[in-house]
Order: C-alpha cells, then structure tokens, then sequence
C-alpha cells in the first residue's frame, strides 16, 4: 500500500497567522525519510492554504512523486500544465466548504473534463479523478481514459466517527447521522461493500485505484484491507498527530498501519 502524505495542513497553519511559518517546503525530506511514497497538495481557486508559489517550490524541490489535486477551472489547469507535477487528481471545488465534500460530477461535466484530461495528457501529465464509489461514474471514468481513479472515503469516515468515536457529544455532530448504533452499523458495512465494489470494478477495467479523504489511524485498516486499493491519501489525521509526536513519527506510524503484509 502507497501512502501519499497530504502537506496542506501546514499551510493552514501558517496562513493561520498570515506570517512564512511552518513552511510546507520543510515537510518534504521529513516525508521521504519516513516512508512516504507520494506528497499531495491541493491548489484551490481561493489560496486558502497553498499558494502557487509553494506547489511551484514543492514540485521542483520534491525528490518523491508529487500528487497535485485542483478543480478543472481553466486558470487552475492552466498552472498545472505549467508546474508538471506527477499526477493531477481533479476533484470538485466549493469557495464556501470546509473540505471537499464529495466526488466529481462526472456524467454532468464529461466534455469539459474530457478536454482538460487531453490538455493534461498532452503535457505529460497523468490523471486521476476523485469520485465517489459509483459503479456508472468508474465506467464513465474509463471512457475519459484516465490511469488513475481516487474513491471519496468521506461518507465512511463520517459513519465511522460517529458510530466509534465522541463526535455525536460534540459541537461537530453530523446531524444526519444522529442515528442508533444498529443503524450506523449498517450504513458502515453498506459503505465499505461500495468501496469495495467499486474497487474491483475499476481494477477489472484497468483502472489503478487510490482512496481518501477523512482516513485516520482509527478508520484507516477497514480501507487498507481491501486488495484492489493501492494508495492512500492523507493529510489532516497525520498532520494532526505530527503536533504531539512529530512528523517522523507520525508519517511511520501511519506506514505501519496501513502494511499489507
């Protein structure tokens, strides 16, 4: 299992107190050192985080394959064709969310997608599209003929915390999902088998398959586990943990977990 480590987190730290520290720049030898296989970074439309000057420095500076997520906003590919990272992972984009919300529309944006996937391929670029587990949207993804395919764990995430962790007694409860422990079970177990599903259809159409978003240490093995799922990507979780035991450590306990032995 690859594990790419997403370093946006420390850009929201900085941006946090408008000052030039932490620098994301720093984190990339820390990466590498402890195992990582990847460094993904998200350049959204608003800089909310990481700017253009960072993905620019990281790119050129990175001695491990950048994974470079972004919207299909012209401008935003524009710049990608420009910084060449490794992968562009396309996902959907809204100023006003907190973090990405949910797979691609796929089927509603085919064409503009098909003509930014060319644009990409024709710079050397290599593709994924972050989707959500949908058997109709793999198919689709097939036929813009991308090398990569990234399965939105969010929805699993969120069933998870709520049913294991104290999200519900929280300020953060996820009101839709203030439901009983049997009912949580159920929408878990329904979640992975989509996982899954979609995980062996896209293996059997030649896709290579990544997944992410809301993965931890707590939920993180329910997704390692599934044989058809190569890479995982993940930010906020080992960033989080990075603040008590350092970057290192955290980057390796998170390899560790995720070890198809």
């Amino acid at each position: 299992m690859l594990l790419g480590v997403n370093i946006d987190h420390i850009a929201v730290l900085r941006e946090a107190r408008k000052i030039n520290d932490p620098n994301p720049l720093d984190a990339l030898g820390i990466c590498k050192l402890s195992g990582a296989d990847q460094i993904t970074i998200h350049l959204r439309e608003d800089r909310r985080h990481i700017h253009d000057n960072d993905a620019k420095a990281i790119i050129e500076q990175s001695a491990l394959p950048v994974n470079l997520e972004c919207s299909i906003n012209s401008d935003i590919i524009d710049i990608v064709c420009k910084l060449k990272p490794s992968r562009a992972t396309l996902v959907p984009e809204n100023r006003n969310e907190v973090t990405t919300e949910g797979g691609l529309d796929v089927k509603g944006n085919f064409e503009k997608l098909q003509k930014v996937i060319d644009k990409l391929h024709a710079n050397e670029i290599e593709v994924s599209l972050f989707i959500d587990p949908n058997e109709e949207i793999i198919e689709l993804s097939k036929e813009l003929e991308v090398e990569w395919i990234e399965l939105h764990t969010g929805t699993f995430a969120n069933i998870y915390a709520m049913l294991n962790t104290n999200l519900s007694n929280t300020h953060h409860s996820i009101k839709e999902l203030e439901l009983s422990k049997q009912e949580l079970k159920t929408k878990l177990n329904k979640s992975v088998k989509e996982i899954e599903n979609s995980s062996k259809l896209a293996k059997k159409l030649g896709l290579k398959i990544a997944a992410g978003h809301g993965l931890n240490y707590q939920n993180v093995t329910m997704i390692s586990k599934i044989p058809e799922i190569e890479e995982l990507n993940i930010g906020q979780s080992i960033i989080a943990r990075s603040v008590f035991t350092g970057l290192n450590k955290a980057i390796i306990d998170m390899k560790e977990l995720v070890k198809n032995d």
